[in-house]
């Protein structure tokens, strides 16, 4: 199969989808592997390095798209990408449908097979392809979150730690899966006082049992929310509905009763944010304030780290590229129950059912 690998557009996107020990894997495979040049610079992969792999690099992604049966990215298409959408063409990458309605057109008008790491799912639960970038998410929100509560960024001055005498801060993680564990566990080793809610009891025992109680687990309600994050300092959103939007577990009005150079950290960006006052932000204009509170809403986090994020994804989504490429997209889809989770659009129409009632217009 002919595989392709754009270089990522999206504003300040330093990620690529294959490392080159990957394409070498895919070459070996005995499949053709087309990348744009330049596409893994950012993330430290030199043009030479995907060669020796026995990758052929090609100038532009023009010639990618066109030339590729199987396009493996990490985000989403941007609009600009949106005319190289093409029937007979596979699409796998972070889609998150259902914050970006345009996509969900072009994909569907262009009659694209599109498969989203976000939802390709074990009969468990379990998220393969979201959870490692779902872990750096995690991480780098704390670490951004710290930085922001600096004075010379606007927030309040605290160190999250304190020192001898002085008070803690307060990082309130809202959801217990992988962003907010990764969170947590973060804000705990900086040495601040750290709550984490969730509905889920299972979730609360793991976090008990993780930090042996030295992180507070609570049941995650209206009430719990409202009274936590009003004493907080750092507040991160870290709440996931598998395909669908974040719920908006946090009110405006409880914004408004945070201290003023407060910092909140919204990882459920990707997918509409859970707190009514985020709205999407980017690397170039990471963060805004708002009731006087510092928001940093960037939909693609782990950007900051991307040496890092891409082993860590092409790890994760590599025996799934190899199976697509190896079996053909139909035969590999009707044989991995986790990748029929990650279809979500063919045929000019929203497969996935949670995305389906979203945008029923394509259902």
């Amino acid at each position: 199969m002919i595989i392709g690998i754009p270089k990522e557009i999206k504003t300040k996107e330093t990620r690529v989808a294959v490392t080159p020990e990957g394409a070498r894997r895919l070459v070996k495979a005995g499949h053709k592997l087309l990348v744009e040049e330049n596409a893994g610079l950012a993330s430290g992969f030199s043009n030479d390095a995907y060669g020796e792999a026995g990758a052929t690099l090609l100038k532009g992604s023009k010639a990618v798209w066109e030339k590729s049966e199987l396009i493996v990215k990490v985000k989403e298409p941007v609009e600009s990408e949106y005319p190289s959408l093409r029937q007979g063409l596979t699409l796998f990458t972070f889609l998150h449908l259902a914050s970006v309605p345009s996509l969900v057109d072009a994909l569907c008008r262009s009659k694209v097979t599109g498969i989203g790491y976000e939802t390709v799912e074990f009969e468990d639960g379990h998220l393969p392809l979201l959870t490692p970038m779902s872990e750096v998410a995690g991480k780098v929100a704390t670490q951004v979150g710290m930085y922001l509560l600096h004075a010379n960024h606007g927030g309040k001055g605290l160190l999250l730690g304190g020192v001898t005498g002085t008070k803690r801060g307060l990082v309130v993680v809202i959801g217990g899966g992988h962003v907010g564990l990764n969170a947590a566990t973060v804000a705990f080793g900086l040495g601040a006082e750290v709550v984490v809610l969730d509905v889920k009891d299972h979730k609360l025992k793991n976090v008990e049992e993780k930090f042996q109680g030295k992180v507070k687990a609570v049941r995650s309600s209206t009430e719990s929310i409202a009274g936590w994050t009003e004493k907080a300092d750092l507040v991160i959103g870290a709440v996931l509905v598998s395909g669908d939007k974040a719920p908006q577990v946090m009110s405006k009005e409880m914004v408004s009763a945070m201290e003023e150079g407060s910092v909140i950290v919204d990882v459920a960006i990707d997918q509409g944010g859970c707190i009514e006052t985020s709205r999407p932000t980017t690397h170039a204009e990471p963060t805004y304030k708002e009731r006087g509170v510092i928001h940093y809403c960037v939909t693609n986090m782990p950007a900051l780290t991307p040496r890092t994020s891409t082993e860590a994804l092409t790890r994760a989504t590599l025996p799934y590229v190899l199976k697509l490429a190896d079996l053909g997209i139909e035969r590999a889809i009707k044989e991995d129950a986790a990748l029929q989770g990650g279809l979500q659009t063919l045929n000019g129409k929203v497969i996935h059912p949670t995305i389906q009632k979203l945008f029923p217009k394509w259902g």
